[in-house]
């Protein structure tokens, strides 16, 4: 119940408030939505108060007959051995000619705003932006990623016009034959 209310309190918080004079986010063309479903490990984010102190943090998608999107977020809370959390909220393509605008519900009936702003050819890195500028989330298909794809995807962050100073990394590790933590 307390992980309920904390929810709806974010959800309120990020639809009411933060108003932003910014531009609306630039998202990418066109997300081939069958390709973007599956697992994401979230390599780093500016993040919402239930994930500050995430480990392991993986969001999935499954697309839905009625074409929303069966989310789940899960992390270890506090450390690798933290227990565990999963959110599943449900993600509704807002912008069905890209694919790329979608409302990310936790509880009914708010709709976050979750926007693919960079998708890389292979569909192994993208980024989730938000109008207000407030959050972000850089994910990838492996827990890992180059230096140098970070950096780069870092300096993507900063050019939407995001403060990268409150750019967290999301400790990973995993075991390499399971890929269980």
């Amino acid at each position: 119940m307390k992980n309920i209310i904390k929810v709806t309190v974010l959800m309120s918080t990020l639809s009411f408030f933060g108003c932003s004079s910014q531009p609306p986010m630039p998202t990418v063309d066109y997300v081939d939505i069958n390709r973007f479903m599956g697992d994401w490990y979230v390599i780093a984010n500016i993040p919402t108060f239930i994930e500050t102190e995430a480990h392991n943090a993986i969001e999935s998608y499954r697309l839905n007959e009625d074409g929303t999107v069966a989310t789940t977020f899960s992390f270890n809370d506090g450390g690798f051995n933290g227990q565990k959390k999963v959110y599943q909220p449900k993600g509704f393509i807002l912008d069905t000619n890209s694919n790329a605008i979608w409302g990310m519900r936790f509880i009914w009936p708010i709709k976050a705003d979750y926007r693919v702003v960079y998708l890389d050819d292979n569909y192994s890195q993208t980024i989730i932006g938000r109008n207000k500028r407030d959050y972000v989330w850089v994910m990838a298909r492996s827990p890992v990623i180059s230096d140098e794809d970070y950096k780069r995807l870092v300096q993507v962050i900063n050019d939407l016009g995001y403060d990268t100073n409150k750019l967290r990394k999301v400790p990973q590790q995993w075991s390499a034959q399971t890929g269980d933590s």
